[in-house]
């Protein structure tokens, strides 16, 4: 990277470091944020009290802007391929992007529940599975296009995630070959929610007693596992247009 290329990055840096403190100043104090060049001025604290609350929330916000930034700069990342998947949305058009789903999956359905000769709890498993994967595409597409920040990471993420990581475990049901790297990331995803996350507050023993860990349990898993990850990728994407604004 050339010298001219690293100054530009930290003059970037500097710029967001500096928007997301003076936004945070600005969560308790007035005329914070871009407030240099205005008329009347950055707010600045008068009093000796005024001036040790803000001395403190100004201390405070660096610990808390040293977590969220390299979020949001994931954020970045995460806004320009989710914007590559609205452009494909908007070419194919909403309900365009519904009936391909619908074809699809409903294929694979129909393909399954009639010509292959899959143990009936199989083909249940991969049927339901389908169905979730339509609902969720449509769920998505309609969510999304109704616009909103609280709408768009609230729902419409958490059911994207779900028609993205669907297929692969559907996939696995159906192709020894795919199983094989499939169910065994799975199964770990699985143990390690139930070891470090569910064992925590004292609901491992409970989902190991009456869950088991194979066919559409998996299915189960990932689609619980969407909501939460939904909402961090909508979280970040939301720090990323707060500090660094699509243009």
């Amino acid at each position: 990277m050339s010298v001219g290329n690293q100054s530009g990055v930290v003059d970037a840096v500097r710029v967001d470091v500096r928007t997301f403190h003076e936004t945070w100043m600005e969560l308790l104090y007035p005329r914070q944020r871009d407030a240099g060049n205005t008329v009347l001025g950055k707010w600045q604290p008068t009093t000796t009290r005024e001036r040790v609350t803000y001395r403190g929330w100004w201390l405070l916000g660096v610990p808390v802007i040293a977590i969220l930034y390299p979020l949001a700069l994931f954020g970045v990342v995460v806004r320009f391929h989710a914007r590559r998947i609205d452009t494909s949305v908007e070419r194919l058009g909403a309900i365009g992007a519904v009936l391909l789903a619908v074809l699809v999956w409903g294929g694979l359905a129909a393909l399954v529940e009639f010509r292959l000769d899959f143990p009936v709890d199989e083909a249940n498993a991969i049927v339901g599975a389908s169905v979730i994967a339509v609902l969720a595409t449509a769920l998505a597409v309609l969510f999304r296009s109704r616009g909103g920040r609280a709408v768009t990471v609230l729902l419409a993420y958490p059911c994207a995630m779900t028609a993205i990581f669907l297929p692969p475990v559907v996939a696995a049901l159906l192709s020894e070959q795919v199983a094989q790297v499939v169910i065994p990331y799975s199964d770990a995803v699985a143990r390690f929610i139930l070891g470090d996350v569910l064992a925590r507050v004292g609901l491992e023993s409970f989902f190991v007693e009456n869950f088991e860990r194979e066919g559409f349990a998996y299915v189960v898993m990932w689609v619980g596992i969407s909501a939460p990850i939904g909402w961090l990728l909508g979280s970040m994407v939301a720090l990323a247009d707060f500090i660094r604004p699509a243009e």
